[in-house]
């Protein structure tokens, strides 16, 4: 019979620099718990100190140290480096743990922390210090984001870009192993185990690069295809509720769960009630503070959807009292990769948690917002019908001649354009229609084709 593990406990940590006001501290410390949350582990508590920089060799102060030593078991001090045995937490964090292996109790009290989650990026030696001082597995803001990605990606290129992104990340950290740094024998003697992780890691680096490539081209392709019609790309901070909005829109069945990245893999649906031509709506991944470069990089095929939409919708939750913070957040990333040049709208969401008082500060703040709730049929609808009237000033008129030999194009004409009416004569049929300049383009090619 197999034993169900105990979830993982965890302790955070956050410094204060004065760029910070008390708010933002304390919801980043908050998102935080939410990140280690979605990870599955159990937040205990938190030490935090303002200080000038996060520079420090093991990042608190001596008198912190000891305070979230005493939290988690250990000695608060920098202990001279020893080799140790792999501990649970790392067994847990790496899946390396069997579920029928006894955990080990503290039988003096209750159990301790295994982990201390820092809300910000360290270096190797400042991870080293701190599992010196602490005891417990040390994992920083950008460690427990990649973690998350590598566990909630389903596709092939999702997992490709992710597994990229995890091996830079552990890359420059692999002298933190317990595992020691000890010669090989045999073939490569003279060749420390580091040197030939670190080369087996560029090797897969450049396996995995190559795999990616041969996934993005085909993914370029769909993309191709989809490239005349309607497109809306829902953008913002995690959480935000763009999933929501999405089913919302699209009916369908998205993922939706109130965790941070729960969506990683873009989605595209058609607007319902479907129109003519149709409105493909896309999801996009959220965005976070201090999101680790190699991921907006890893991830800028994913993205190219909100580069190539014909308008994007900021989505942020309106009640949350960080939102500007997190709206510029989400504007970088998109100017990162080029797409702060696509047409855009802000969507205000979640305004059902929104009083009044707010809600009139927030329109006068942004009187072009859309402001609704996901959850709301009256709302959904009337973006609906902004998101018609958006793209119908994008629209030309024209007309198509059909020949009756080329009827099997009926459909495509129906599917790229809207139809105002129909007539016949000895040549074929005389469409009159409405569309994007490019799709009625893309329609005169193809009936002028042999």
């Amino acid at each position: 019979m197999e034993t169900k593990l105990p979830i993982p406990l965890a302790v955070l940590v956050g410094i204060q620099t004065p760029d910070v006001d008390d708010v933002a501290h304390e919801a980043s410390l908050e998102e935080l718990g939410r990140l280690v949350k979605t990870l599955g582990y159990d937040v205990i508590g938190s030490v935090s100190q303002k200080r000038e920089g996060t520079g420090a060799a093991s990042l608190l102060g001596a008198g912190k140290l000891e305070e979230l030593a005493d939290i988690t078991g250990g000695r608060g001090i920098i202990t001279p480096m020893v080799k140790t045995p792999m501990t649970k937490a790392r067994k847990r964090f790496e899946g390396t743990v069997e579920a029928s292996e006894p955990d080990e109790e503290d039988s003096d009290g209750p159990r301790k922390p295994e982990f201390v989650i820092v809300d910000h990026e360290l270096t190797p030696s400042q991870i080293r210090n701190l599992e010196r001082a602490t005891g417990a597995q040390v994992l920083d803001r950008t460690g427990v984001i990649v973690e998350i990605f590598h566990r909630h990606a389903n596709t092939r290129e999702a997992k490709l870009q992710v597994e990229m992104a995890r091996l830079k990340y552990v890359a420059p950290r692999l002298r933190e192993s317990s595992n020691g740094g000890g010669r090989q024998q045999g073939p490569g003697a003279g060749e420390t185990n580091l040197s030939l992780d670190r080369r087996k890691i560029r090797d897969r680096l450049a396996e995995l690069k190559t795999q990616l490539e041969a996934v993005q081209r085909d993914s370029d392709n769909r993309r191709s295809a989809r490239r005349d019609q309607l497109r809306v790309a829902l953008v913002g901070y995690t959480n935000a509720g763009k999933s929501s909005l999405m089913r919302a829109l699209t009916g369908s069945e998205v993922l939706v769960q109130d965790k941070l990245f729960a969506t990683l893999d873009t989605t595209v649906r058609t607007l319902q009630p479907e129109t003519r031509p149709r409105i493909l709506v896309s999801d996009t991944v959220g965005f976070i503070k201090q999101l680790p470069h190699d991921l907006v990089a890893s991830f800028r095929s994913t993205l190219s959807e909100a580069l190539e939409a014909s308008l994007l919708l900021f989505v942020v939750d309106a009640s949350d009292p960080t939102y500007e913070a997190q709206l510029e957040v989400s504007r970088s990333v998109l100017h990162e990769i080029g797409a702060d040049i696509v047409p855009s709208r802000l969507v205000l969401n979640k305004m059902d948690k929104v009083d009044d008082p707010r809600r009139a500060e927030l329109l006068e703040k942004h009187p072009d917002a859309i402001p609704l709730s996901a959850h709301r049929p009256d709302d959904v609808s009337a973006l609906r019908e902004s998101l018609i009237a958006f793209f119908e000033t994008k629209m030309v008129d024209d007309v198509l001649v059909l020949p009756y030999s080329k009827q099997g194009l009926i459909g495509e004409i129906y599917e790229s354009a809207r139809v105002l009416s129909e007539d016949h004569d000895e040549t074929g049929r005389i469409l009159k229609i409405r569309g994007l300049p490019g799709a009625i383009a893309r329609l005169h090619r193809s009936l002028s084709a042999k």
